[in-house]
């Protein structure tokens, strides 16, 4: 019976540097030319997730913004989609304005922030390595609110980080007094490495993704092995993150990295080994 297997990108197939290791792309490889279906599942855009689909060969659907998308590759279309409104948008980065929170807004074309840093520093540096065609469109806009008021585009989510702990716990609290919103809980920090001009930086923060009310990885992959006809028993998922807990406690089998939080190995069936050691492949050749 054909196999779903849902693969988180962030701590997951990508290493601390974005990178796919050899090991995970052949054994993602070998998965499809055995009949199953892969699918990459992220927060990103579809744009910054097309290149890594590409690369492993997963080249029929994508899950971008945590769910809030479900992308056909082959028809260039949505199948199904879960959108922040414009309003809710406004909402909170009025939020993230007057508390100086650094955030960025996802559309389905681009990354919309102020400056480089944190996430869209990691973001910046991968595009370095990639051809212009492969790169993630980030937008640097220095009035946001005013920006985003005169765009016609669909909003995947919200992103706000800060490297201190308690600014950033105030600003989760403020963040959840708004409604038809979810405000995703991350306790750790998130730990990346970007290269830039063959110096090495080590990139640390905390930081929240904002989705629409109801978004979730879990949902999408659902609607898509129901429109393809793969049974949830024959679900397998991969991830790293509480934005990948649901669809890893819910799938048949749900795989978590060892680079994982202690929440998200405690509901997983299996753990791996971290990203940095190409965990994905080496759980792909246990299931077999």
């Amino acid at each position: 019976m054909k196999k779903l297997i849902a693969i988180d990108l962030d701590g997951t197939l990508l290493n601390s540097y974005g990178e796919i290791s050899e090991e995970d792309k052949k054994a993602v490889q070998k998965q499809i030319q055995n009949g199953a279906e892969v699918v990459l599942t992220s927060g990103r855009t579809i744009s910054a997730m097309e290149s890594f689909a590409e690369e492993v060969g997963a080249n029929n659907y994508l899950i971008s913004g945590n769910g809030t998308v479900v992308y056909d590759l082959q028809n260039k279309q949505n199948i199904y989609e879960k959108y922040l409104s414009k309003e809710k948008v406004l909402e909170i980065i009025k939020i993230c304005e007057e508390n100086s929170m650094y955030y960025n807004v996802y559309t389905d074309r681009s990354i919309i922030t102020k400056n480089l840093n944190f996430n869209t520093l990691f973001y910046y540096s991968e595009n370095l390595k990639k051809p212009a065609e492969k790169r993630t469109n980030i937008e640097q806009i220095a009035n946001i609110p005013e920006y985003i008021a005169s765009l016609e585009e669909s909003f995947l989510k919200i992103t706000v980080c800060d490297n201190d702990k308690a600014i950033f716990n105030r600003m989760i609290y403020a963040l959840k007094q708004i409604e038809d919103i979810d405000v995703l809980e991350v306790a750790h920090m998130s730990r990346k490495i970007v290269r830039i001009d063959d110096e090495e930086r080590k990139i640390e923060y905390y930081y929240t993704e904002i989705t629409s009310k109801n978004v979730n990885k879990w949902d999408a992959i659902l609607y898509l092995a129901k429109k393809i006809q793969i049974p949830v028993e024959n679900i397998i998922t991969i991830g790293d993150n509480v934005n990948d807990m649901k669809m890893l406690e819910n799938a048949a089998f749900g795989i978590a990295m060892e680079n994982s939080s202690p929440k998200v190995k405690e509901i997983a069936n299996f753990i791996t080994a971290d990203n940095n050691n190409s965990g994905v492949g080496k759980a792909l050749e246990i299931i077999g």
